[in-house]
């Protein structure tokens, strides 16, 4: 069975993974007793909600076009923005956040993030084939781009703890 998606509905699960990571970037600055730690996952967070922001605009903007729906093939029926978005990102769990208890070391809580940030590139790779728009694919890469520098200062903290 195929599915349409349209990319209003692609950009709801942008949306949702990036809600997805900012929840999951606020509760990791809890959980770090090194002030500097802690206030770099905060300022993931934030950019994590700002690319959200961006997201549902691309998603408004795109929404009153009679655009031709791209196509997605599952062997099931197409599952929810939210729950797509935690497949796609960030666990199976609804909300990934939750993948984290508190006993996690802080190597372990970096490694998830860095593996999450790399999981979304990937996706929004993806992302760009169901856009037709030249400017909506620019503002893709840039988020891209964003998402390859959160790897690198997650990779130092990673350094710095070594």
């Amino acid at each position: 069975m195929t599915v349409k998606l349209n990319a209003f509905e692609i950009f709801e699960i942008a949306e949702q993974i990036e809600h997805n990571g900012a929840m999951f970037y606020r509760k990791a600055a809890n959980i770090f007793d090194d002030p500097h730690v802690c206030e770099m996952f905060i300022k993931l967070s934030e950019w994590e909600t700002k690319h959200k922001k961006v997201f549902a605009s691309m998603k408004k903007q795109l929404s009153d076009l009679n655009l031709e729906p791209g196509t997605f093939k599952p062997e099931e029926k197409l599952p929810v923005p939210k729950a797509m978005a935690g497949l796609a990102v960030f666990g199976i769990k609804p909300e990934p956040a939750e993948e984290l208890n508190g006993k996690e070391s802080e190597a372990e809580i970096l490694k998830k993030a860095i593996e999450k940030e790399e999981d979304s590139i990937v996706f929004y790779n993806g992302l760009k084939d169901f856009v037709p728009a030249k400017a909506a694919k620019n503002k893709i890469d840039d988020i891209i781009q964003e998402e390859m520098r959160h790897i690198r200062i997650l990779n130092r903290l990673c350094k710095r703890k070594d």
